[in-house]
């Protein structure tokens, strides 16, 4: 029998992707461009848009050679090595470059995950801009349900900037504990026969205190920015994709509808679960590098992104904390990495080699979208950032 399209596409037939290998190469190649088939997802609406422009012509910059680490490759060769479904470049707020790996375009989108946390903290700067948010209020003034949980002398700002002491792991490839729980609460994750998975906001009710005191090192721990998610839509009345849509998306200028994966109770998975295309997650960057406008739109005030991007966070907490290793000067500010490097550049960041570089001394925009076979990949992590700072100079 001859093969179908799909598997002459990918070297697999689509009923092999299931909930329980989504995340897994090779299959993750096609996952990760197409979550809402496998998770529940909500839309969110880029409204009435633009037609895109064309695709940057990346031939030029794809050819140049770079000498990173002692080895000397094309750029298109760091590419492949790295994984890469999608690169946007942007400079002064023009598109440069657009590559797609095979079966992907301009129009695809592909699941961001962790960068989702710093597109939660833009909406909750949005809400704060408009008087409904304070980041210094405790959380259970908007979501009484944790009253019970590690999170309930806990404020916001703790959430944003990832100082909440709690008892648990961010442990990406453990199939048993705590970690395996939340993702099953999630429905990232397949429940066995007869198991309840809950629901996200019954597991962070649940989730216990750590031994320290909040506001200490910072701890990168995953449902806090799902909290947040919670704490916005308390916030603002709305749902996290309505306000997401009507706040950035639209705001942007966004092409494309993006989504977000939900729980069975409808709550969204601020901390990972967002979809976009390549180039409206270029615009967020160009947004944030504009000090929170673009083309003559105002999403968030200057003040928060000088904040978040510059002058805010704390280099005692970073240094004591869990990614001190990837950038050593680096510090971390409502869900929001700077890099400590003289060029000012701050990044967003999601496991399995998604990015987006800002870098404002070049004017440059950078966004890569991979699926790399491991979450986490420190040596391909610090690869991906001399790319960037090398493409920055080169554009």
């Amino acid at each position: 029998m001859p093969h179908s399209a799909f598997e002459s596409a990918y070297g697999f037939s689509r009923n092999a992707v299931q909930l329980s290998n989504w995340r897994q190469a090779p299959w993750n190649v096609w996952a990760f461009r197409n979550v809402s088939e496998l998770v529940p997802s909500a839309r969110i609406s880029a409204g009435i848009v633009k037609p895109e422009t064309p695709d940057a012509d990346p031939s030029g910059l794809l050819r140049e050679s770079l000498t990173i680490g002692g080895d000397s490759r094309s750029i298109a060769d760091f590419l492949t090595m790295t994984s890469t479904d999608a690169l946007v470049v942007m400079k002064a707020g023009r598109f440069v470059a657009d590559y797609q790996a095979a079966h992907f375009t301009s129009a695809s989108r592909h699941i961001v995950f962790s960068i989702s946390k710093s597109l939660t903290a833009i909406l909750a700067g949005v809400a704060e801009d408009e008087g409904l948010l304070d980041p210094e209020a405790p959380i259970v003034d908007y979501v009484p349900e944790v009253a019970g949980s590690a999170f309930a002398d806990a404020s916001v700002r703790h959430l944003l900037d990832m100082r909440v002491s709690l008892a648990f792991e961010e442990a990406y490839l453990d199939p048993t504990g705590e970690f395996a729980r939340y993702r099953r609460a999630t429905l990232w994750n397949p429940s066995a026969p007869g198991q309840d998975p809950g629901t996200l906001l019954g597991f962070i009710a649940s989730m216990p205190k750590g031994a320290g005191a909040h506001g200490g090192p910072f701890r990168y721990r995953s449902p806090n920015s799902d909290l947040l998610g919670l704490v916005v839509e308390r916030a603002s009345g709305e749902r996290y994709a309505d306000y997401a849509s009507s706040r950035l998306w639209q705001k942007l200028g966004a092409r494309q509808d993006g989504s977000v994966t939900v729980d069975a109770a409808g709550t969204a998975r601020a901390a990972g679960g967002v979809s976009m295309s390549a180039r409206d997650l270029a615009r967020v960057g160009e947004m944030m590098r504009r000090g929170g406008d673009l083309e003559g739109s105002r999403i968030v005030s200057q003040r928060w992104v000088e904040d978040t991007c510059r002058s805010g966070g704390s280099a005692e907490a970073w240094q004591q904390g869990d990614f001190v290793h990837l950038l050593g000067q680096g510090r971390y500010r409502n869900k929001w990495y700077q890099t400590g490097y003289a060029n000012g550049a701050f990044l967003a960041i999601g496991i399995h080699g998604q990015w987006l570089y800002v870098n404002p001394a070049a004017e440059v925009v950078i966004v890569k979208m991979s699926s790399q076979p491991e979450p986490v990949d420190d040596a391909t992590d610090k690869l991906n950032l001399q790319l960037f700072e090398a493409l920055a100079t080169r554009v």
